[in-house]
């Protein structure tokens, strides 16, 4: 089996990051992390790669100040430079300009911590406390260049609870996070996920493209 290589972008201490390294360990997954990649030299994520014996990269956006697609620039060189087939954000904390999203177009996937199309942008958590909303969850979905959009590839869920409050809300919702991520990838990775206008299909199996719910 030829596995995809994959390189994945973050900006802090790379939670799901993690579990798709440990998804990927796996000599049947068909991705291989080959590359993290970070805006931040300080990101914690960084020192976790390198230990596993994963390539490591810095693109300090701050070389960058006020030019982002310069900033993109390099980030897509480095990409090409390790032969990188796909790409996964993962905490990666910078609004992409249509340079890279056009670049990586139908290569590169996210994780957004909300039900998609609700809750787009930051502080999902509260948010979704605030509107009392009954199920909250993640995303995992195709980048496009409107922030926190894209083909939906497959969403988990959580009850909200009547004592929730943001932080528990959250260590919940991470957990569903660290499940569907690296399933999503192994979809894309696979060719399984195929995309239809605005929507994702599996290969026949509906079980695997349905929205997954933690008790």
């Amino acid at each position: 089996m030829s596995r995809k290589k994959t390189a994945i972008l973050i900006s802090g201490r790379g939670s799901n990051m993690g579990a798709l390294i440990s998804a990927a360990m796996s000599p049947d997954y068909p991705a291989e992390i080959a590359l993290v990649l970070s805006n931040r030299p300080d990101a914690k994520g960084l020192e976790r790669a390198a230990e596993l014996g994963i390539a490591t990269a810095v693109v300090d956006h701050k070389d960058h100040a006020g030019d982002r697609e310069a900033f993109e620039k390099s980030v897509d060189a480095v990409l090409k430079d390790h032969k990188i087939d796909l790409v996964a954000l993962a905490g990666f904390m910078r609004i992409l300009t249509p340079y890279l999203v056009n670049a990586w177009a139908g290569r590169m996937i996210n994780i957004h911590p909300a039900l998609l199309p609700s809750f787009k942008g930051l502080a999902t958590h509260e948010r979704a406390l605030q509107e009392g909303v009954k199920l909250h969850g993640a995303t995992v979905h195709y980048v496009s260049a409107e922030m926190d959009d894209g083909p939906i590839i497959m969403q988990g869920a959580v009850p909200v609870l009547d004592n929730d409050t943001p932080d528990t809300l959250a260590a919940r919702v991470l957990d569903v996070e660290h499940q569907i991520y690296p399933k999503a990838l192994s979809m894309v990775a696979s060719g399984k996920a195929k995309v239809s206008g605005a929507r994702v299909t599996g290969s026949g199996n509906t079980n695997e493209t349905e929205t997954l719910i933690w008790p």
